[in-house]
This record gives structure tokens, sequence and C-alpha cells, in this order.
């Protein structure tokens, strides 16, 4: 069912709801905590529609598909053992992010019908015992790739997300994550400068999304290693980049996008100006029209095939990054219009099969709506090196806010 109610989930409103820290990254391991506010037009109903999608897997162990290193019969567990806090929504990726959800939406909406379940599901999995358990898991001999990137950058995302928000039970999971949060860190740190090339791809392995995320978490947590680590690879990998073939895009199972993860992970590293100048030698066929049609979103020809049911989160995670690449633009600048035009038409075919009809697509679509619609990957900007960084976003778009109809 598609409900009657709607509501204004374009970038300036959901910026509204951003980190409103403006003076860059802090230097400290505990920077200032930041309050969430909910946006405009992301209204509790909503948000409680997003939840419940995360609070029916997060504790769902079966059907699991786990990416599990056998070194002998000893290692033959159920996934509640082998990762007892992130063992539920199919895969444990998606139960990281699913946590990462839950805390999210009930730091933005501390007093809707759900935060209560929400707070309690986070209560359960992120323990002392639980998370040492998890960082035994991934220091096992044989697991060195385990997760990575793709769901250690969300374990950082979450992490930042506990990190910035200033709340007693936040501080105890922020306590209680920080081993596992360090171990994925490291992890991470040591794999980055063997890595001799970008990874390509529309799926898990993107280093362009992950390197976004982790930057992210870096800036939060005012880690200037990893910050500068994750700056240095982006610009040897991207830096020079030219003409990318957006029109070879998609795949057909693709829930990221090779061209528009590149420029969202670009302009968080380049100053506005700079960065306008890539996007211009990157993506030279986006038009200043104003027009959508450059971009067309997906169609999912079944939502019952996992694999080809990414397509749904590639029009929300298109959407996100095309909202993005327009925060990291000067203001002004002619492509904002056609920007926005494709952004909203990805946001609102994306939001309409956030239905949780089909667990496919219900254990992790959530947190891909949550990530757009509260404007987490553009609020990230207020901690990059930006020029227009106390530049209210509102005043740098080039498109109307409009009402989309979201599912039940």
């Amino acid at each position: 069912m598609i409900a009657t109610a709607t509501f204004l989930l374009m970038l300036a409103s959901s910026m509204a709801a951003a980190d409103p820290r403006a003076t860059g990254p802090t230097t400290s391991s505990n920077p200032p905590a930041v309050p969430a506010h909910p946006a405009p037009g992301l209204d509790e109903a909503a948000a409680g529609r997003f939840a419940r999608l995360a609070l029916a897997c997060v504790h769902k162990e079966y059907p699991n598909k786990i990416a599990h290193v056998l070194n002998g019969d000893g290692d033959v567990h159920p996934p509640r053992e082998l990762t007892p806090a992130f063992y539920g929504c199919y895969d444990w990726h998606s139960s990281v992010h699913g946590h990462w959800l839950l805390v999210r939406l009930a730091r933005t909406f501390p007093a809707a019908p759900f935060a209560g379940q929400a707070l309690a599901e986070v209560e359960t999995s992120l323990t002392t015992p639980n998370i040492e358990a998890e960082v035994r898991y991934l220091l096992t001999p044989g697991r060195v790739s385990f997760e990575r990137p793709y769901g250690l950058a969300w374990l950082l995302q979450l992490a930042a997300e506990l990190r910035e928000w200033d709340d007693a039970r936040a501080r105890r999971w922020t306590s209680a994550l920080a081993p596992l949060e360090q171990a994925a860190r490291d992890r991470l740190a040591q794999w980055l400068p063997k890595l001799s090339h970008p990874i390509r791809v529309g799926e898990h392995d993107q280093t362009a999304f992950a390197f976004g995320l982790i930057l992210d978490w870096a800036r939060t947590a005012g880690d200037k290693e990893m910050e500068s680590l994750v700056m240095s690879r982006a610009r040897a990998f991207y830096a020079r980049d030219r003409d990318c073939p957006i029109a070879y895009e998609p795949s057909g199972q693709d829930f990221l996008s090779l061209c528009l993860g590149e420029a969202d992970l670009m302009r968080r590293v380049l100053e506005p100006a700079a960065y306008a100048s890539w996007l211009k030698a990157f993506l030279p066929g986006l038009p200043a029209s104003g027009a959508a049609a450059w971009l067309e979103p997906e169609v999912v020809t079944d939502p019952t095939d996992p694999k080809l049911a990414h397509l749904d989160g590639l029009n929300l995670s298109r959407a996100w990054m095309l909202e993005g690449i327009a925060s990291g633009l000067p203001k002004g600048d002619p492509r904002l219009g056609s920007l926005g035009a494709a952004a909203r038409a990805h946001r609102e075919r994306g939001l309409l099969a956030v239905t949780g009809e089909h667990y496919e697509g219900g254990h992790w679509l959530g947190s891909f709506a949550t990530y757009l619609a509260t404007g987490r990957g553009p609020a990230a900007r207020a901690a990059a090196p930006s020029s227009t960084r106390n530049t209210p976003l509102a005043h740098r778009l080039a498109w109307p806010l409009l009402p989309l109809a979201i599912p039940n």
C-alpha cells in the first residue's frame, strides 16, 4: 500500500537534519556530541516504517548467508555463535547497518513509539562479551578479507553515529564497540597501502563507497592518520579519472553506481572549485539544462530475487550520491538543476520499493532509505575541508522541494 500522506525528502530538508558542526574534524577521540534532528519532510510515521524493517531482522537468524572460512570442524557453528552481535538480517553487513538504522532513527526520533524497542535491540547486541567474540572472529587466521571493505565501513559508520550522540546509552555502547571499531579500522589501514588499484564494481567490494564511509568516520573520530590515508588513496585512485562511462551503467545486479559513487567520494576530498573542475572532466555529459532524463531510475523485474532486487537499492544510493555531488559544488553551478531532477526521480522510485514485502529487499533497503532520507551522506560535508562549509545547503540548491509518496 502507498501512504496517502506525503513528505518532503529533498536535500535541503535533509541538510536541516544534518550534523551542524561547521568547524571541521575534531582532533579528539571523543568529539562534541551532535544531536540529530528530523528533516522537515521525514516524519515519525515514515521513520517508523523504516525502523520496523530492521526490528524484524536484527535478531532474526535465518535465513542466513554467511561468508565463513572454516579452518576445521571446530569452526562449524550457527551464526549466533560465530558473530553474536551481528548475526541477523541475512548477512553480517546487513545486520551491522540494521543496527546503524536503529541508532540513527532512535537518535532522530527519541520519543517515537519504535524508539524504545530499537534501543532495547541495540542493547541486546552491543554487549562486551558479544563484541569480544566479534573481535576474535574477525582476527582469526584466514579471515583477513572478511567483510572488507563494505561491512567494515558500515561498522565504522555505526561507531560514528554512536560517537555523535550525546546519550548515556550511546556512550556505553561506544565503549563496548570500541575493540571491534579499532580492529576494523586497523584491518582497513593495513589493507589500503597494499591495494594497488581501486575496485570498480557496483556491489559490496566497491572502494569508492566504502572510502566515503571510512572518511566520514575518521573525521568524526578525529583519526587524522586514517583520514590522511584515505584521502591519499582516493587521490591516487581517482583524481586523474576522466569520462566515466555512466551510459554503461548499471550492471544487472548493482546496488551502487560506479560513476556516482566515485563522484560522491571526491566531493569529500576536493574543495568546491577544484571539485567542480574535476567533475566536468569526469562526467562531461552531465547537463546544465535542469532535465532528469540523463539518468533514469531502474526497474526491478523480480523483487523476490535477491540479486535482481539490488536495483531498488541502486535507485536509493544514486539519489543520495546525486545529492552528495550537488553538496560539493559551488553555489550557482549550472549542473545543480540536472543533479536535483535526477535525484528526485531516483528518490521517489527508490522509496516506493521500501515495503518489506519480500525479505530479499526488506532486510537491507530500510538502511539505504534511512541513509538517504536523513541526509547522512551530505551531512558529512560539514566535516570536510570546504570553503562553503558554512553556507546553508539550501542556498546552493537549484531544485524545488517536491512531495513524495512513500510505502506503508
